[in-house]
């Protein structure tokens, strides 16, 4: 008999490949004759970049980038060819996802995407021609803030300071910037994302409204991040 397994990751628990390798591992205990394959679904977040890595007999690419919190730690994203093309995935999960921020300091008004920046750097480094990004569990909420500086975009206060920002919810000291010291490589390399839903930035439905939540942030923090970047959009 043939069996296709076409699992989905369990959120912050195991990966899609996981779930297959154990559900195939069961199915064989009951039955060594069982020929089954695994096909792993993926929808932009955990597992995406190892997962399409794997599919398309690519190589993991591993380094140091910071987290949510700031903290620099060890992460990976993708690299495979593509019509002859070399193409980097990178996983905002594994850089920038809800799992690496513990429970309790769970806050999307102190959680940055500059580690995010940093592997898009680390993939120009090492070749990338297109790049791609999946957005899904992610534990931030800065507009991508965070990863537009770690790619060389400054921003200024009132005063037409330099400032750094970190997480979504000193958005609202921004006040200009400056795009020109951008890495030109970023302007110049095609980057697509890659999501499993359709949502807009601000106003009632805005991604602060509706994921806000998820990541930590209590009704009034929902409020201060929705206003957040309603001013960046502006």
């Amino acid at each position: 008999m043939k069996i296709a397994v076409i699992p989905s990751g369990f959120k912050e628990s195991l990966s899609s490949a996981e779930v297959g390798t154990a559900i195939q591992k069961g199915l064989h205990e009951a039955d060594e004759s069982l020929n089954i394959q695994v096909i792993p679904m993926v929808d932009g977040g955990e597992g995406f970049a190892q997962t399409i890595t794997q599919i398309k007999n690519g190589q993991l690419y591993h380094l140091n980038a910071e987290n949510p919190l700031g903290q620099k730690r060890k992460t990976f994203y993708g690299m495979f060819y593509e019509n002859k093309q070399k193409v980097a995935v990178i996983e905002m999960a594994a850089i920038a996802g809800l799992r690496h921020v513990p429970s309790n300091q769970r806050n999307p008004l102190h959680t940055s995407t500059y580690g995010v920046g940093e592997a898009i750097i680390h993939a120009l480094d090492h070749g990338a021609e297109r790049i791609l990004i999946g957005c899904g569990d992610s534990g931030t909420s800065d507009g991508g803030v965070g990863m537009a500086q770690a790619i060389g975009a400054r921003f200024k206060d009132y005063k037409g300071k330099t400032i750094f920002i970190h997480g979504g919810g000193e958005i609202d000291r921004i006040h200009d910037m400056d795009l020109s010291h951008i890495d030109p490589r970023v302007l110049n390399t095609p980057i697509d994302v890659a999501v499993n839903w359709s949502n807009i930035l601000c106003g009632p439905k805005g991604v602060a409204k509706v994921f806000g939540p998820q990541k930590g942030a209590s009704p009034k923090e929902v409020e201060h991040l929705s206003d957040n970047l309603d001013h960046l959009a502006r």
